[in-house]
């Protein structure tokens, strides 16, 4: 008897006006070089032009631009949209305003974030992007990585979901660490998303 294909779960990448698309790319092509029933069905901009829709466009993924300037706003055309395109789960990449409890409460799919450092350290609020790497350097710590967790009411602190961790030893500046992070970033997003959905 011959086995039923398995649904294909849809997910949504929501980023911001300056994204470059790096971690959607990684996502994008991990589930297709893998074969996994799963797929970015929308990613949802907050400028229209973010440097992420012309990789969007090359790869046929469908684009929204939401305004972030006021949240609620944000949320309500966020919402509609998620039941629209039948989404499974959320993948911030880049999205740095703080979602509502409400919003995060009422949502029944995942949301999931994923921070460039080893939380809980180096997380919570103004933590992101190079100042996240700074802080790293400045401390003179060996080791670094990614973190993928689920968003909740507060920044970075939510369950983790999967972690990586990388020697930095060898690096020189912030830069440096930016760099082998991304890597890292780039290895574990996809992998995180597949547990969660349960799919193997």
């Amino acid at each position: 008897m011959a086995g039923i294909a398995p649904q294909t779960r849809r997910i949504a990448v929501v980023t911001s006006g300056n994204s470059r698309g790096s971690n959607l790319r990684a996502i994008h092509d991990a589930f297709r070089n893998g074969a996994y029933p799963v797929e970015i069905a929308l990613c949802i901009v907050t400028k229209r032009s973010a440097p992420i829709v012309t990789l969007c466009q090359d790869k046929g993924i469908p684009v929204e631009f939401i305004s972030s300037k006021d949240l609620s706003t944000f949320e309500t055309k966020l919402r509609s949209l998620l039941d629209e395109y039948q989404i499974d789960l959320i993948a911030l990449a880049g999205f740095l305003k703080k979602l509502s409890i409400s919003f995060i409460r009422d949502l029944t799919i995942p949301i999931l974030n994923i921070h460039p450092a080893l939380l809980p350290r180096y997380g919570g609020e103004g933590m992101y992007g190079i100042k996240v790497h700074e802080a790293v350097f400045s401390a003179r710590e060996k080791r670094s990585g990614a973190t993928v967790h689920y968003v909740n009411r507060d920044y970075d602190s939510g369950r983790v979901v999967l972690q990586e961790a990388i020697d930095i030893t060898d690096c020189t500046s912030p830069q440096d660490i930016a760099a082998k992070v991304l890597k890292v970033e780039h290895h574990i997003y996809a992998k995180a998303i597949l547990k969660v959905l349960k799919i193997h």
